[in-house]
């Protein structure tokens, strides 16, 4: 069980928790880009690769068997910060789609370059299994 933390007297985040508490099972995810399962990138925009680098996060967090509660906090490395302001409406949107309205402690920071080539985005996340989950 994870409890989020978001202090009394605090304007309430948005899309985003300030903090989260949990005891379990570690898993790391790696930074996860806008590719498929092949490594092929299938988009070239950024909402495009967003939404498959959340796929991606999801797909491996089930696979351990988590399920989106059990994600306790995620960082998005972006190229553009004006890129990213500018699509957060969309970019909720598709967060809600895959992952609900479980909300992680998130850092966003803007970096010079990614690894893969035209990669626009990648997320890391880490998550906390109940003891009892089994894969």
């Amino acid at each position: 069980m994870t409890e989020r933390i978001n202090p009394a007297g605090w304007d309430t985040p948005s899309g985003y928790s300030n903090g989260a508490l949990a005891t379990g099972r570690w898993l790391a995810i790696a930074g996860q880009v806008g590719w498929n399962e092949r490594k092929q990138m299938t988009s070239s925009d950024f909402l495009g690769q967003a939404a498959q680098a959340l796929r991606n996060v999801a797909t491996i967090l089930r696979t351990a068997g988590g399920e989106p509660e059990h994600l306790l906090r995620m960082t998005w490395y972006v190229l553009d910060a004006q890129e990213y302001r500018a699509n957060t409406r969309p970019l909720g949107t598709i967060y809600r789609e895959i992952f609900g309205s479980c909300y992680p402690a998130m850092t966003l920071i803007v970096v010079a370059g990614l690894l893969e080539e035209g990669a626009r985005l990648e997320i890391e996340a880490t998550a906390v299994l109940p003891i009892s989950s089994t894969r």
